[in-house]
């Protein structure tokens, strides 16, 4: 007699808070984890970048060379490298172990919303309050990108990178793919000003906040709205948005100081986490657990599942 496979889990909600560090450079602008999810970067108003083990809450190094507040920050596929922006108009492309700068890429002609590395990290991609999205090659000399993406009409920002393809939100209301395969791109119409988008974990769909205090799941091939989920507050801050570690929750910050979490099928409110008495500026969800980093003030927060428990069995 053979017994039965054990049920799998279902999925679970990071609600306990683990830690809090005082990241200590002004106003945390973003929080990023690194590609496993061992690590995580802060980007302050005091023109630093941070790297840290979160759950540890130790601080790893510092990274200054940015000439104004920095905004947006990511890890390279191997740990390697990092790439930032900010507003001094600079992208900056970072050692990790050593803490220098490998090279400032200038071009953008406003403050840089949104950075990311490609899947190989040849290339980083910044989107721009200049209405630009510009690629630079992290192995040439040349100053000027490589390709300079300027169909939005007013400022990027987000922009996102799988395999071959580039999503991209702006402030005049259209998200934008660019299938780099097909020499393609598709642009769908969403009305408001575009905050945040992302793909899905499994690359069928697209997430896209905006200031009409709405997120939307779109078919990432036919546009098509598969769902709306509403119940936060975003109408002033450019706020981040994602997709649990399954894609079983749709998750985004809020100007009244709470994470929302909605079941993405259902569209139903599964949690409001109560983060603190401010704007969560940012989030940042684990790769492949439910962990969740937010960002408030000079601050980060890191919540796993109420069952989780920590190495010594404190919390």
């Amino acid at each position: 007699m053979s017994f039965p496979e054990p049920k799998p889990r279902g999925p679970v909600l990071p609600q306990k808070r683990l830690k809090t560090l005082d990241c200590g450079q002004g106003a945390v602008r973003a929080v990023r984890f690194n590609v496993d999810g061992n690590y995580c970067l802060t980007c302050g108003s005091d023109k630093t970048l941070k790297l840290w083990n979160p759950l540890r809450g130790t601080l790893l190094r510092t990274y200054s060379g940015h000439g104004y507040e920095v905004l947006d920050a990511a890890g390279s596929f191997d740990n390697s490298n990092l790439c930032s922006c900010g507003g001094d108009k600079a992208v900056v492309l970072w050692d990790v172990a050593s803490g220098q700068v490998v090279r400032k890429f200038r071009g953008h002609a406003g403050k840089v919303n949104t950075v990311q590395f490609n899947e190989e990290a040849t290339v980083i991609l910044s989107g721009s309050i200049d209405s630009t999205i510009r690629c630079w090659d992290c192995r040439s000399r040349r100053p000027d990108p490589v390709q300079k993406l300027d169909e939005a009409k007013d400022g990027v920002s987000s922009v996102k990178v799988s395999d071959h393809e580039v999503l991209a939100g702006s402030v005049d209301g259209r998200v934008r793919r660019y299938d780099l395969r097909m020499g393609q791109l598709f642009s769908d119409y969403v009305g408001s000003p575009i905050t945040c988008t992302c793909f899905s974990r499994d690359g069928q769909c697209t997430l896209v906040s905006s200031l009409d205090s709405t997120l939307r799941l779109l078919d990432k091939d036919t546009g098509e709205l598969l769902g709306e989920y509403t119940g936060h507050k975003n109408q002033e801050y450019k706020l981040d948005c994602c997709l649990s570690e399954r894609d079983t929750h749709v998750v985004s910050c809020s100007e009244d100081g709470k994470v929302f979490f909605w079941d993405l099928v259902e569209g139903v409110l599964a949690l409001a986490l109560q983060v603190g008495p401010g704007v969560v500026q940012s989030l940042a969800y684990h790769p492949t657990e439910p962990c969740l980093l937010t960002a408030m003030g000079g601050s980060i927060h890191c919540w796993r599942e109420e069952a989780y428990e920590t190495e010594g069995g404190t919390g």
